[in-house]
């Protein structure tokens, strides 16, 4: 599924062709994705000007005057922009055309998601899908702090913690693993037993971990194609994840595998207490 990176990649690979342009026609095919596209979409967009680009965790925000078109890519979706009258194939679901060019989304297992928000429904941060998600983590309101107090009733094992989402938004399975192996933090640690200064570098980790796969185009996900049709390869700098058995880039040891809420977790036993 593509995480944060990844989404932040789509979106900076598609705000200089969307801000600032006119949408000239809506195609859907089929009658949804995960939900069922909204009714009319064509007349609620044709002839409105793009005023931004935006995300909130994995969700795309493309803005208008009178409301936000909300975009998942759910777990195989990705973007492309592409010249207007390129024949779409059997996964292309979602057609948005500004001018000679078209922004079009292709889902083959079709659990991503195109969603309308209009101003009158309130303001876009309280969307039903938004409005309980956590801290972004490249935003100043993510800090140790945060971690700390949001953490000190939970029990559960850290990595778990953040998958949840309602804390900190945006580490998903990958980043999760990399991160606490940067903070040298077990990621089976129960989260209120983790201090303030481990937390500190826990969030710093989280910050470097994010920004760096974003600067290398996210990761080489099986289903992830980046607006220009790459890959991302920050998987060529991952210092657990997906390397079961193999020896820590760090310390030697073997780096393990477990299962934890059936996803699958990499650490390295040494480097991470």
């Amino acid at each position: 599924m593509p995480e944060l990176p990844e989404v932040e990649v789509t979106r900076r690979g598609v705000a200089p062709y969307l801000e600032g342009r006119i949408v000239t026609a809506v195609t859907v095919r089929h009658h949804g994705l995960r939900w069922p596209f909204p009714l009319h979409l064509d007349k609620q967009l044709c002839g409105h000007r793009i005023r931004s680009t935006g995300r909130r965790g994995k969700y795309l925000l493309i803005g208008f005057d009178h409301g936000t078109l909300i975009v998942h890519l759910g777990m195989s979706g990705h973007l492309r922009i592409l010249p207007s009258g390129v024949a779409p194939q059997k996964h292309d679901h979602f057609d948005l055309e500004i001018g000679d060019q078209v922004l079009r989304m292709t889902d083959p297992r079709r659990f991503g998601a195109v969603l309308w928000h209009g101003r009158e429904e309130g303001a876009i941060e309280e969307h039903l899908l938004l409005r309980g998600l956590g801290a972004e983590p490249l935003e100043p309101s993510f800090s140790a702090e945060l971690l700390y107090r949001q953490t000190r009733k939970r029990s559960a094992a850290i990595k778990q913690v953040f998958l949840a989402g309602d804390i900190v938004v945006g580490v998903g399975n990958i980043y999760a693993s990399e991160s606490l192996f940067k903070a040298g933090i077990n990621p089976k640690t129960p989260a209120h037993r983790i201090g303030l200064g481990r937390y500190a570098k826990l969030a710093q980790a989280i910050r470097e971990t994010l920004a760096a796969a974003i600067e290398q185009g996210g990761s080489t996900l099986r289903d992830f194609v980046a607006v220009d049709g790459r890959s991302g390869y920050f998987q060529q700098s991952y210092f657990v994840y997906d390397r079961a058995e193999q020896a820590c880039r760090v310390c030697g040891a073997t780096v393990r595998q477990i299962k934890q809420g059936q996803r699958s977790t990499f650490y390295c036993p040494n480097c991470q207490k």
